[in-house]
């Protein structure tokens, strides 16, 4: 029993000090087709909702632009993976998401469709130390 005892002490020791998950932040460009832009816009913000829903992404930072430039619309969003390893492992329900907006998209101005940059979260806030 006590041997039992010491295992399980054990093994919630090694689970608590697990390596915390690896977060990764990225910057998702999509250069609408011309007509698709509202669509796009749609699925933009269904796919932030589902990988909320399903614990996927971290709540902020977020954002989602919208731009224009002499090629067409397009759109960035800017979002941080609760863990580096989720795009290589999603889940279907995200993968057919990720059809709809490779559907909706277009290369043009020597631009692929999609450009996904891992980006660096940068803390521009000053610094307060404690009773300052």
């Amino acid at each position: 029993m006590i041997r039992t005892l010491a295992l399980l002490v054990g093994l919630a020791a090694v689970a608590t000090t697990a390596a915390p998950a690896d977060p990764e932040t990225v910057m998702v460009t999509f250069r609408a087709k011309a007509g698709a832009e509202a669509e796009l816009a749609k699925v933009i913000a269904d796919h932030w909702t589902t990988a909320r829903r399903l614990d996927l992404v971290r709540p902020d930072p977020h954002v989602t632009l919208k731009g224009q430039d002499a090629s067409g619309t397009y759109f960035i969003d800017i979002f941080t993976w609760r863990d580096a390893s989720i795009p290589d492992n999603a889940p279907a329900e995200i993968k057919t998401i990720w059809g709809d907006m490779n559907r909706l998209t277009e290369a043009r101005g020597g631009h692929p469709a999609l450009t996904f940059t891992e980006m660096t979260m940068i803390d521009g806030s000053p610094t307060v130390k404690p009773g300052a």
